[in-house]
């Protein structure tokens, strides 16, 4: 019934410093973009940046600066997190090894929302 997931959004206080973020950090494709979204194309799964009003306090509490529930896999978390890290993006810490055998860092965009890279374990 239903289909892959399509998009993720993520929401923003400054739209073109988080399309930088994303495009110069990440090194995400900018698929598209207008005055209010920006559309990334990475894998199947797209991540759209969506633009809000910093004067709108409630929008911008609930909607900006959280865990954002969203984890990038990779295939080595220590070289992830060193790139990225020379790059100047935030880390809250280092990568940490999981009870269930794979390694979580969590690192910050531009409106501090809350990512996460994720090293899955070899299987065996």
């Amino acid at each position: 019934m239903l289909g892959p997931i399509d998009t993720i959004r993520v929401f923003t206080t400054d739209l073109p410093k988080a399309i930088a973020f994303y495009r110069d950090a990440l090194e995400m494709k900018l698929a598209i973009s207008d005055e209010t979204m920006a559309i990334f194309a990475n894998g199947e799964t797209k991540l759209m940046l969506e633009a809000i009003d910093p004067q709108d306090e409630d929008e911008a509490i609930e909607l900006v600066g959280r865990l954002t529930g969203i984890s990038f896999a990779v295939a080595d978390i220590r070289a992830a997190y060193a790139a990225l890290s020379d790059k100047k993006v935030r880390f809250d810490g280092r990568p940490e090894l999981q009870p269930w055998g794979g390694a979580l860092a969590y690192f910050f965009d531009t409106d501090d929302n809350i990512l996460t890279l994720i090293q899955y374990p070899l299987p065996d």
